[in-house]
């Protein structure tokens, strides 16, 4: 009996001592597997099937894959394998290894720490990264609802743009499994690009796109919020009554992410708007059902604006 009731104990303060981000981890063995092809091109070696084996056989390579043939888009092994001996890959071998080993010693757990502070209380995250040497340029998410994993395409990026890329794309995985179903209007949780945004840079006193570039962009787009803002009131009205069909809600509303477009920047500012008028908690809460972001951002703009000085847009009437 006594040995009964110490294995219980044990096992619950395992359980209790669990950590919310342990489920957080690196897979870099698709991004190895060609840098080790890469090596031998430029040692001049020959390079064998077990090589290509390997490669092909990477868990980071078999869920890329699978994620393309998801979105009915081509990947094949002869036409990857073709990438993987193109002369323009080869060049770029020695940055590309600087990069993987970079980002391996990055702070994961710093990255899902950020993303946790901007998601409902007790949530926890799982997610697979895999740094992918790939054709396509883009990072993404893939199967939320099952084995999340978060796709970040190598490039030159520094080890701090790296995690908050991270936490970023870990906002999106943790709010899709920590935050309660709700019945919200087609594209009202695009929004959540802002909020994730405002996650990764620590606040709103953070760096909200830490890229030169990006940053540049997003200066742009802040600078016209109330034209962006008005345009995509204006969407969602259309599509709240009716109005366009499922190709032109796709075609419009995938206009407005871009780099940085009005899905990030109007997002942000919603947030930043809740968050800084009635406190972080507030904004968490809301944005788990966005119907109630519309409303507590609308009430926000008064006290706002006598607080700042600064003329806010809000969400019109018929939305």
């Amino acid at each position: 009996m006594r040995a009964a009731v110490l294995t219980f104990a044990l096992f619950t303060l395992a359980c209790s001592t669990t950590r919310p981000t342990e489920s957080v981890r690196m897979v870099p063995d698709e991004a190895q597997a060609v840098l080790s092809i890469l090596d031998k091109r430029h040692a001049r070696e020959a390079i064998t099937d077990a090589d290509w084996s390997r490669l092909f056989a990477t868990e980071g390579y078999v869920r890329l894959k699978a994620r393309e043939h998801s979105m009915q888009r081509k990947f094949e092994d002869d036409t990857f394998r073709a990438f993987v001996m193109s002369d323009e890959l080869l060049a770029r071998r020695a940055e590309l290894s600087a990069t993987v080993a970079s980002w391996l010693r990055a702070d994961i757990t710093q990255a899902a720490q950020l993303a946790l502070a901007y998601l409902p209380k007790g949530s926890t995250l799982k997610a697979k990264i895999y740094p992918v040497i790939k054709p396509a340029t883009n990072s993404f998410v893939f199967d939320l609802g099952g084995d999340p994993a978060i796709f970040m395409y190598v490039e030159p990026l520094a080890r701090e743009v790296f995690e908050a890329t991270v936490a970023h794309e870990l906002h999106h995985v943790g709010y899709s499994n920590n935050c309660p179903v709700n019945d919200s209007p087609q594209w009202f949780s695009a929004f959540g690009e802002g909020i994730a945004t405002l996650a990764a840079a620590g606040g709103p006193s953070g760096i909200p796109q830490r890229k030169p570039e990006v940053m540049a962009e997003w200066t742009k787009q802040m600078a016209q919020l109330e034209e962006n803002f008005r345009k995509v009131d204006a969407f969602l009205v259309d599509v709240a009554s009716g109005k366009l069909s499922e190709e032109e809600q796709r075609k419009r509303g995938f206009e407005f992410f871009g780099m940085v477009g009005p899905w990030y920047t109007v997002g942000w500012k919603m947030a930043v708007v809740i968050e800084q008028t009635y406190g972080r908690d507030a904004l968490i809460q809301a944005s788990c059902n966005p119907r109630e972001m519309f409303r507590l951002y609308n009430q926000a703009v008064a006290p706002w604006e006598q607080k700042t000085g600064e003329k806010l847009p809000k969400w019109s009437v018929p939305l």
